[in-house]
C-alpha cells in the first residue's frame, strides 16, 4: 500500500516529522517497507539554461553545450547526445559527483571523443520520474535558473509504502491509516460526514441480484450530462505519485476512491449498457474482453455483471472494455457493491488477474460504506465532470451485521501482562471507532463495520496493546522448575536433521520442490487418487499432492541440465502423501544423481570416470538410514524396486517383507520419458517414518570411543553358491556367528564363469574379527572361521571354494 505524506495529511492533522510517523506506523502493526523521498534523492539536480550548442568536432551525433547553471557561476561545458539539445533550452543539470538513479552511476568529469565534459543534461528517465528517454528534459522558459529541480517540480512529497497483513483491509485506504495514527497520538483525525446527494430523477437502469451469497449488496446511480476529460492536476499527481497512470476523470475518480477510502468502484458508460443490469453466475463459454486488453473465458464459478448484451464486468475484479468510459462518455453509471470474498479470490486466481479491486474485495470491504462511497464518488464526478444525478438504486443489505463483545477488563493483563485503566481503554478504542459501554469489570464493545477482522476478546486486547505499544509488554521468563529439561525435538525432527546432514556430507545439494505435481506424474509414482487432488490448484500442472519427492527432484535436475549443469546431485527431505489420512502423510528422504555426479565426486577427473551408478544411490540410501538410526544389521536388500525403477538395476530396502523402508536404483526409461528428463538418472527414496524406534533399555555407561587394545584380524572366505543366493544372506549368516567378535563383513568379489558351473557363482567375503579381552590364538581364530563356514553352508547350501 503506497501513499504520500501530503495525502496522509488530508486525513490527519499532524506536525510530526516523517521519521516519527514511519516508526509509529511500524509499531502499531503497519510495517513501513520503504520511503521514497525524491526531493532528497534529487537534491543535487538543478535548473540550467543552454547558452550555446555547437557540433562536436569528432562526432556527428554529439553537441558541445555551454550551460548556465545560475547563481553567477561561470558557464559549464557539457557534451550532450540528446537530439533536442539546443541554445536557449531550459533543462535539468547534474554536476560531477552526482548519483544518476536511472543509470545507477556516479557522474564524474569525463572526456568524450577528445572534448571534456563537466556535467550532464538529464532526461526524465535518468531521474526516474518517467520512462521518457528520447531527449533531455524541456522546462518552461521562466523556470528559475540555478534553483533545485526537485523543489521547483513539487517532488518534495515523500512516498511511504507499508506492508499490510491480510486482516487489515481497513488500511488499504489512506483514511484508515490516518485513523490508526490518530489513535496512536500522532495527530487529529479528519473524518467529515459524507452528505447524501439528492437525486433529480429515478434511475432508469434497475439491478437484479440472482444469488445474494455472491453479492450481498449493490448500489447504482446514473449521472447524466457529464464531460469526461483529463482529471485535474491534484488528482493526477495523487495517482502518479503511487505509480498509477491517469486515464480520464471518471476512471481516475474510481482509482482515487480505491486508495483513499479502500472502496473500489466501477463506472459504466450508460450509452453502452443495454437494458437493466443482472448480477449472476457466468455461463459456460461466455467471454469478456476486459479493460486490460485480454479476453477471458468464463464458467459458472465466476460472478459477473451482465446486461442484455451479455457480460459487462467481472464482479469485484475488472470491468469490460465494451462498456468502459472514454472522452465521448456523457452519461455514466456508478456502481458500488459488496462481493463474496472467497469467490473474488477464487476468480482472480483462476483467471490470473491481480487488480487493486480484487486485492481489497478478497480481504473484505466496509459494508456500511457501500452507499456513502457511492455518494462521495457522485460528488467528485459532479465537481470534476458536471452532470445531474439520479436517485440511488440499492439492492440487498447496505449495512453489516452488528457485533457486540463482552470484554472483561482483566483480559489485557491476562494476555499481555500490562495494566491499562478503563479510561485509557475507552480512549484508544474510541479513536479506533469502537464504542465502549459500561464501567464494571466487564464492558460491552461494539465493533465498527470496517473492522471485519475483530471477532473476540483476544482481538480487542491486540488493538489495545498495539496502540499502547508492544514495547510495553514486559519480558516474562518461563517457569523452568527443577525437573531436567526434556528434548525439544521429536524423533522424526531429529531424523530429518540427521538425514539432511548425512546427504550434504556426501556432496549432495539440498533442493526444495513443490508439494504439488501433475496428475500423470502422481499416478506414475503410485498417487493420483481423487482424495489427493487439489480443489483449487494454482496451476494445471500442480494439481495433485505428491506421493513421492522424486518427480520434483527430477524436474530440478533436468532444469539444471538444460542450463548446462548436467552433473548434479540433489536431495530433499520432506512430506509425501499416500492418502488423505494423517497416517498416510509421511516424511521421506530422496535424492537423484545425474552425469558425473557419483559419491566419488562431481565432475570429470583425470583419475578416471566418476559416472554415477546404482551403487551410489544405494550408498546414499544407507547413509540416510544409518544417520536416522535404522538397525543396519537388520536391513535386507531385495533385487528389483518400484515400478518407476529399472527392474535389473534397482533394489528394495526392507526389514522383512512387511516393512519396506525404501528403494534405490536407476530410473526406468519409461519414467524418464513421462517426466521429460534425460537419463540415466540414479535415485533413491526412503521413508523416515518407517524406521523402527530404538528400544530404550537401561544400560551401563559406555566409553565414548569403544576402542580395543588388541589387533583386529581379517580373514577371507569364498563360497560356491547357487546363482539365486543373495550376497546379503551370506553376509548375515557370517555376522550371526559371534556378534561380539565379528565387527565387520563385506563382499569384495563376485565371480561367474570359467571353472564354476553355469548354475553357480562365487561370492567372496572379508570378515573382521576384533578381540576384546585378549589376543586370540591361531586355534581360536580357526575355530571362528570354521563356525562361519558351517553357518554359511547351513543357511545358503553353499560350500567353501577350494
Amino acid at each position: 500500500m503506497k501513499f504520500t505524506l501530503s495525502w496522509l495529511k488530508e486525513h490527519l492533522d499532524t506536525d510530526e516529522p516523517l521519521e516519527k510517523l514511519a516508526d509509529k506506523l511500524t509499531m502499531i502493526g503497519l510495517e513501513v517497507e520503504h520511503i521514497e523521498d525524491k526531493a532528497k534523492a534529487l537534491s543535487a539536480f538543478s535548473i540550467a539554461r543552454v547558452i550555446s550548442a555547437e557540433q562536436h568536432p569528432n562526432a556527428d551525433r554529439l553537441r558541445v553545450c555551454m550551460v548556465d547553471t545560475g547563481n553567477g557561476a561561470a558557464p559549464v561545458q557539457v557534451v550532450c547526445g540528446a537530439p533536442n539539445a539546443r541554445a536557449g533550452l531550459v533543462s535539468v543539470f547534474s554536476p560531477p559527483g552526482t548519483f544518476i538513479p536511472g543509470k545507477n552511476i556516479t557522474l564524474g568529469v569525463g572526456t568524450i571523443r577528445g572534448v571534456e565534459s563537466r556535467g550532464m543534461l538529464c532526461s526524465a528517465a535518468e531521474l526516474q520520474i518517467s520512462e521518457d528517454h528520447d531527449g533531455i528534459m524541456e522546462l518552461p522558459e521562466d523556470a528559475p535558473i540555478g534553483a533545485g529541480y526537485a523543489q521547483w517540480a513539487g517532488l518534495g512529497d515523500p512516498v511511504i509504502e507499508i506492508n499490510l497483513t491480510p486482516n487489515r483491509q481497513d488500511c488499504t485506504g489512506v483514511h484508515g491509516i490516518a485513523r490508526d495514527l490518530s489513535a496512536a497520538d500522532m495527530g487529529k483525525y479528519k473524518d467529515p460526514a459524507i452528505r447524501a446527494i439528492k437525486g433529480e430523477f429515478p434511475c432508469p437502469v434497475q439491478v437484479t441480484v440472482e444469488d445474494a451469497t455472491l453479492c450481498p449488496g449493490f448500489a447504482l446511480r446514473l449521472v447524466r450530462g457529464v464531460k469526461n476529460g483529463p482529471s485535474p492536476e491534484w488528482l493526477q499527481q495523487r495517482l502518479t505519485s503511487i505509480g498509477l497512470r491517469p486515464i480520464n476523470a471518471l476512471v481516475d475518480i474510481t482509482n482515487f476512491m480505491t486508495y483513499d477510502r479502500a472502496r473500489p468502484l466501477h463506472v459504466f458508460d450508460a450509452a453502452k449498457v443495454k437494458g437493466n443490469l443482472v448480477v449472476r453466475r457466468a455461463r459456460d463459454g461466455e467471454t469478456l474482453l476486459a479493460l486490460d486488453g485480454r479476453s477471458y473465458t468464463l464458467d459458472p464459478g465466476i460472478c459477473v455483471i451482465a446486461d442484455d448484451h451479455g457480460v459487462e464486468s467481472l464482479a469485484g475484479i475488472m470491468g469490460g472494455e465494451a462498456s468502459g468510459c472514454d472522452e465521448n462518455t456523457t452519461d455514466v453509471l456508478i456502481e458500488s457493491a459488496l462481493w463474496n470474498e472467497i469467490n473474488i479470490a477464487q476468480t482472480g486466481r483462476k483467471l490470473g488477474i491481480n487488480s487493486d479491486a480484487r486485492y481489497r474485495f478478497e480481504r473484505g470491504v466496509d459494508p456500511a460504506f457501500m452507499v456513502p462511497g457511492l455518494e462521495m464518488a457522485t460528488r467528485l464526478v459532479m465537481e470534476l465532470c458536471g452532470g445531474t444525478p439520479s436517485e440511488n438504486v440499492v439492492v440487498g443489505n447496505a449495512f453489516g451485521e452488528d457485533r457486540l463483545i463482552d470484554f472483561p477488563l482483566t483480559e489485557v493483563k491476562r494476555l499481555a501482562g500490562i495494566d491499562v485503566p478503563l479510561p485509557q481503554v475507552k480512549l484508544i478504542l474510541g479513536h479506533l471507532g469502537f464504542m465502549v459501554a459500561g464501567t464494571g469489570p466487564v464492558v460491552k464493545i461494539a465493533v465498527p463495520s470496517w473492522r471485519i477482522d475483530v471477532h473476540g476478546k483476544a482481538d480487542i486486547v491486540e488493538e489495545i496493546v498495539r496502540i499502547v505499544g508492544v514495547d510495553k509488554v514486559p519480558m516474562t521468563p518461563f517457569e523452568r522448575g527443577d525437573a531436567p529439561r526434556k528434548p525439544t525435538l521429536t524423533p522424526i525432527q531429529l531424523r530429518t536433521r540427521r538425514a539432511k546432514r548425512a546427504l550434504a556430507a556426501r556432496g549432495m545439494v539440498e533442493a526444495v520442490t513443490w508439494s504439488f505435481i501433475a496428475k500423470p506424474h502422481a499416478e506414475l509414482f503410485g498417487g493420483g487418487q481423487s482424495e489427493l487432488a487439489l480443489a483449487n490448484p494454482i496451476a494445471s500442472d500442480l494439481s495433485d499432492m505428491r506421493p513421492s519427492l522424486l518427480p520434483g527432484l527430477v524436474a530440478a535436475a533436468q532444469a539444471n541440465s538444460d542450463r548446462g549443469f548436467s552433473d548434479v546431485a540433489l536431495f530433499e527431505v520432506g512430506q509425501i502423501f499416500k492418502g488423505d489420512k494423517l497416517a498416510d502423510q509421511l516424511i521421506a528422504a530422496a535424492g537423484v544423481r545425474h552425469g558425473f555426479a557419483s559419491s566419488k565426486g562431481i565432475g570429470r577427473h583425470w583419475s578416471g570416470s566418476a559416472n554415477a551408478d546404482a551403487f551410489d544411490a544405494k550408498a546414499d540410501a544407507f547413509a540416510v538410514l544409518s544417520a536416522a538410526g535404522a538397525p543396519m544389521q537388520a536391513l535386507q536388500i531385495v533385487p528389483g524396486g518400484a515400478s518407476w525403477l529399472h527392474p535389473g538395476r534397482s533394489g528394495t530396502i526392507q526389514i522383512g517383507p512387511q516393512n519396506i523402508l525404501g528403494y534405490f536404483g536407476e530410473l526406468h526409461p519409461r519414467t524418464l520419458e513421462a517426466l521429460d528428463a534425460d537419463g540415466p538418472l540414479l535415485a533413491f527414496e526412503v521413508i523416515l517414518d518407517r524406521i523402527p524406534d530404538a528400544k530404550q533399555k537401561p544400560t551401563r555407561a559406555k566409553p565414548v570411543l569403544d576402542l580395543s587394545a588388541f589387533q583386529p584380524v581379517s580373514r577371507d572366505f569364498a563360497f560356491i553358491v547357487d546363482r539365486g543366493v543373495k550376497a546379503g544372506d551370506i553376509v548375515r549368516a557370517a555376522q550371526g556367528v559371534d556378534k561380539k567378535l565379528i565387527t565387520g563383513v563385506t563382499v569384495f568379489d563376485v565371480y561367474e564363469g570359467k571353472g564354476i558351473d553355469d548354475s553357480k557363482k562365487s561370492i567372496a567375503i572379508a570378515v573382521t574379527i576384533q578381540p576384546r579381552d585378549k589376543t586370540l590364538t591361531d586355534q581360536e581364530i580357526d575355530a571362528v572361521g570354521a563356525k562361519i563356514i558351517a553357518e554359511v553352508t547351513k543357511k545358503t547350501g553353499g560350500s567353501l571354494r577350494a
